[in-house]
């Protein structure tokens, strides 16, 4: 039985930003890894958001003062989570990621922005050993600022093509409806979509979840199970109705409920609704550092390896990164190793989860797996000579 842990204070969380930052586990740092739980317009960095507003000549709002940042190091300063969790607390801390998530969106005009964005991760994901990546993005927060939809797709896809013949790293498009605009406007963006089926894989959604059900967007939904693509929704942690979300999303969205299911920890809360889960062999994508920053919930660690040792196929992902104190895959993996949540032998099986339920072509899996189990051998053998 996994001990308990202790809710996390601010100082704590320091500590385990610096450390996590500076950890160096050659086994989670070289192994090839598949993220599936990112969003795009969540690895902005301020330098990119900088450069960006510098190209189109406009100025960047401290969120603080309401006033244009006068440079890169204002700009930054702004970004630092936990300064701002010790003015107002979680609530804050929330705010302010929403403050900061859609701000950074008003640089975003063009189709050399979007490329410029994707690529900008894909070489961050290229650093991590990331062989495959389904990103996520929030075109209506674009469209609703006059950005043509098409722009936007063009810049994905160039970035796409690129990165998978420069970089090798291959990826797809989930494009999530934000669930706190209205259901017309998510079909219309869906329609929007359909002729981007060869880069877009999955439908998703996410945003403010309070009183928007997954269920309320079910027309959609429906309509792209028909169409073939795959379909999955955000949960969030601490939400008043997230058990009834989760079992909306795992039994009935779509009709027959979701291929995937994004965040979903309180399904540990409820035996039942763990138990379909794991019948219907439904992966979650699990973003532990997120939760520890903005949820408010206690035994976090614990819920996360209850999912693990229950046998449903978890992978991590690092949510927003740049807005959640610079923490990406690679950290939050780390983070587990920290607090002794799961050995190196886990690390392999949940880089193999996350093969299992992406999304990506057959051979693709085939050619990770085939890497991996290389790469397991090598680390094995290297760790036997060193123990004798």
């Amino acid at each position: 039985m996994t001990a308990r842990a202790p809710a996390v204070s601010n100082q704590t969380l320091r500590e385990y930003q610096s450390r996590v930052r500076h950890y160096n586990a050659n086994i989670i740092k070289d192994m090839p890894k598949v993220e599936l739980h990112v969003h795009i317009e969540g690895t902005m960095t301020p330098e990119l958001r900088w450069e960006l507003a510098q190209r189109h000549g406009e100025p960047i709002l401290n969120i603080n003062t309401q006033l244009p940042c006068q440079s890169l190091s204002e700009l930054k300063r702004t970004y630092e989570l936990l300064h701002d969790l010790d003015a107002g607390g979680v609530d804050g801390g929330m705010e302010r990621f929403f403050l900061l998530y859609y701000g950074g969106f008003s640089v975003l005009r063009d189709e050399e922005d979007f490329y410029r964005l994707a690529m900008d991760y894909f070489r961050k994901a290229a650093d991590m050993n990331i062989r495959y990546c389904e990103p996520f993005f929030d075109p209506q927060g674009h469209t609703r600022r006059g950005v043509s939809f098409d722009a936007m797709m063009h810049g994905f896809r160039r970035a796409q093509l690129e990165a998978a013949k420069d970089l090798g790293v291959k990826s797809q498009w989930v494009m999530c409806m934000l669930r706190d605009i209205s259901t017309i406007s998510a079909m219309e963006h869906y329609v929007q979509a359909i002729p981007y089926r060869d880069i877009i894989i999955g439908i998703g959604l996410d945003s403010l979840e309070v009183d928007r059900p997954p269920l309320l967007f079910e027309s959609v939904f429906r309509r792209a199970r028909d169409d073939g693509f795959k379909i999955t929704c955000h949960c969030d942690v601490g939400d008043k109705d997230t058990l009834r979300n989760i079992g909306q999303v795992v039994e009935q969205l779509g009709g027959s409920g979701a291929d995937r299911l994004d965040h979903g920890l309180h399904a540990t809360d409820d035996p039942c609704l763990l138990q379909k889960v794991k019948e219907r062999d439904l992966g979650m994508t699990i973003c532990p550092w997120g939760y520890l920053c903005y949820s408010g919930e206690t035994h976090i660690m614990d819920r996360v390896r209850t999912l693990y040792d229950a046998g449903i196929k978890i992978a991590i992902g690092s949510d927003d990164p740049a807005y959640m104190e610079d923490i990406w895959l690679t950290n939050s993996l780390y983070l587990l190793q920290l607090l002794g949540v799961f050995s190196d032998a886990d690390f392999f099986q949940l880089q193999k989860n996350a093969v299992d339920i992406c999304w990506a072509p057959a051979d693709v899996k085939s050619a990770i797996l085939k890497e991996l189990d290389s790469f397991r051998a090598a680390w094995e053998a290297g760790h036997e000579s060193h123990a004798a």
